[in-house]
């Protein structure tokens, strides 16, 4: 992943085509879905480039306090994205999502060591056997 805050297009492309290339001659595939969990801010360039390079959607943690707390208030943490429309109309446009909980796991979900988050029991000869309630409860989180 490229600097997003502030490259200039030509470094974003290279730097893309590079991890593109890389990712067909190791493992055969490209990527479709953009995972960006911990970039500085975006240019309204990202998106477009992200639609012309062919991704499908584009999924990141960080974004403006004030628009996310009005996105989380109109359920909009998904679009679709539509940079520079005036100008591209909906021939340049990518999903969006902007994770909840930044990169952080939701509130009864986090298993790292130092938490008190009970973990996922889900071998039914154990005591504990909590997988069907765990399952409810992540279902619950998402249908919220």
């Amino acid at each position: 992943m490229s600097d997003e805050a502030a490259p200039h297009f030509d470094d974003f492309i290279d730097n893309m085509m590079k991890g593109h290339d890389f990712l067909l001659k190791e493992f055969g595939v490209k990527p479709r879905i953009a995972w960006h969990i911990d970039p500085f801010g975006h240019s309204n360039a990202s998106p477009r480039l992200f639609a012309d390079m062919g991704f499908d959607a584009w999924f990141f943690a960080r974004m403006d306090y004030q628009d996310k707390a009005r996105r989380l208030n109109t359920s909009e943490m998904e679009w679709v994205w539509r940079p520079f429309f005036n100008h591209e109309g909906k021939r340049t446009q990518i999903f969006t999502h902007t994770l909840y909980q930044h990169y952080s796991s939701p509130k009864g979900f986090d298993f790292d060591t130092k938490s008190s988050d009970d973990p996922i029991i889900d071998d039914p000869e154990m005591q504990g056997y909590n997988v069907n309630e765990k399952v409810q409860e992540l279902r619950d989180w998402i249908d919220h």
